[in-house]
Order: structure tokens, then C-alpha cells, then sequence
């Protein structure tokens, strides 16, 4: 709904909730800090207009208890906020990124 996706908003990247430790979830305080078993991937895009660059890679260092080798960044060069998750770039040169990681985490 707008209500939500403009509240996701507002919380994200106007109050910067994730950055700031106060992003809550049900009602629990949400903690990337805790974040141990999993891969963590970002992919930012070159030419991004919405997201500015290094925004999405400071998930790294908010998911401090991941072992380094667990993550991983991606910078796309010359593609928009849109185009990190659509059209050829995605299918070419993002997508296999992805996978590739799924994979090996399998």
C-alpha cells in the first residue's frame, strides 16, 4: 500500500532507522550487529539517482559480527537505482553475481 511503502520511507532514509540502531520490526528492536549465519551481498548501482553510493554498502558495517569472507559488494558501473534490477545490465553482469553467491552458499 502507499501508507506502507511511504512509511518505509520516512523510517529508512529520512530518520535512517538501520543506520541509527532505532529500525524495529514487530515491535523488537532490529540489530544487524547480531546478524552471524548467512552471506550478506550489495549491489549499488554507478549512476544511481536515488540511493547515493556507499549507501547500501554501509550494511557491511553495520552486520559486523559477519565474517568478512561472508561478504560481498558489487558495484555496477553506469546504471541507474532502476536498472541494478531490471534489463540487460541485471541479466548480464548483476544476475550471475547473485547467483553465484546463492550457489556457492548452498
Amino acid at each position: 500500500t502507499d501508507e506502507l511503502y511511504l512509511g518505509a520511507l520516512d523510517r529508512v532514509f529520512q530518520h535512517a532507522a538501520p543506520a541509527t540502531g532505532t529500525a524495529t520490526l514487530r515491535g523488537s528492536r532490529v540489530r544487524p550487529g547480531a546478524i552471524r549465519n548467512t552471506a550478506l551481498l550489495t549491489v549499488e548501482g554507478g549512476r544511481d539517482d536515488i540511493c547515493a553510493l556507499g549507501q547500501t554498502s554501509a550494511a557491511h558495517d553495520l552486520c559486523r559480527s559477519l565474517r568478512p569472507h561472508l561478504k560481498r559488494h558489487h558495484l555496477q558501473a553506469n546504471v541507474g537505482h532502476y536498472g541494478v534490477f531490471n534489463g540487460k545490465r541485471w541479466e548480464r553482469e548483476i544476475y550471475p553475481v547473485v547467483r553465484n553467491l546463492i550457489l556457492a552458499m548452498e
